[in-house]
């Protein structure tokens, strides 16, 4: 595709465009939408980069990266991807959370790791090739493993200890090179709250842009052991029944699809 083609799809696209990790919409009463590529640029605003997302529902769509100097015009704002949480529909956060991985992977990629050269980005798919040494780097996505725990009619709710939001959720952590998901399910569990597990069972995955995971989700049986959290990522653990939940995530993720799976088999 040349560059003149390019920048008429861009003008035409709706436009996710980040500066840092903030995303530009605008805001009218409780609607939140994302403008063209013509509307930043009738405001000045000149991305850095642009990345061809493809189309969704005869609708094209890019993103962006923007200069962290940009500021956002009247009628616009930028806003982390959680503060959408409840505000957004799936489908938005989830075409917003591609985006921000594609800007990303753009960004830190402009030059090979291995030899230092300038990379050239593919024509047909996401990938940035050195044109020295032939080196190849692809969109990183980092598998996690989430999942709730059920003993005796009750679920595993834990508090994250660096998180700032204060609800409880079901366990989650990242796959470790060697390791099956579901070593990864009894490791992250024992390692968190000193319990064994049996009875693991797939559940769902969910793409989930912080920062680059994808969440794959497990349904599993208490076994063994007593709630010894570790502290470092874990402030508090205990069983909830249906009937005493605490605060728990937005409907937007799988960790509360997981959780909603638990009171809707326990009523």
């Amino acid at each position: 595709m040349n560059i003149s083609t390019r920048l008429d799809n861009f003008i035409s696209a709706f436009c996710f465009a980040f500066k840092g990790n903030e995303l530009l919409v605008k805001k009218e009463n409780d609607s939140v939408t994302i403008p063209t590529g013509e509307e930043l640029l009738t405001f000045n605003i000149e991305p850095i980069r642009i990345q061809e997302l493809g189309k969704n529902d005869n609708k094209l769509y890019y993103s962006a990266e923007l200069s962290i100097d940009v500021v956002a015009p009247a009628g616009m704002c930028f806003v982390g991807l959680r503060q959408l949480f409840g505000v957004v529909d799936e489908e938005f956060f989830v075409h917003a959370g591609r985006a921000i991985q594609i800007v990303n992977w753009d960004k830190t990629h402009q030059f090979c790791g291995q030899c230092g050269t300038i990379t050239n980005t593919a024509p047909n798919e996401y990938a940035k090739v050195c044109p020295s040494c032939g080196l190849i780097n692809y969109p990183r996505i980092s598998p996690a493993i989430i999942v709730a725990i059920v003993k005796d009619k009750e679920i595993l709710l834990a508090r994250n200890a660096k998180s700032p939001y204060g609800f409880h959720s079901v366990l989650a952590g990242f796959v470790e090179p060697g390791e099956t998901l579901e070593q990864c399910v009894s490791r992250e569990v024992y390692e968190e709250v000193g319990l064994k597990v049996k009875n693991i069972k797939y559940f769902g995955s969910q793409p989930w842009p912080f920062p680059n995971s994808l969440m794959v989700g497990f349904t599993a049986e208490y076994e063994s052991g007593e709630i010894n959290v570790d502290k470092n990522e874990i402030a508090e653990a205990s069983w909830f029944k249906v009937d005493n939940m605490p605060q728990i995530p937005s409907s937007i993720s799988i960790a509360r699809k997981l959780i909603d799976w638990y009171v809707d088999n326990n009523k």
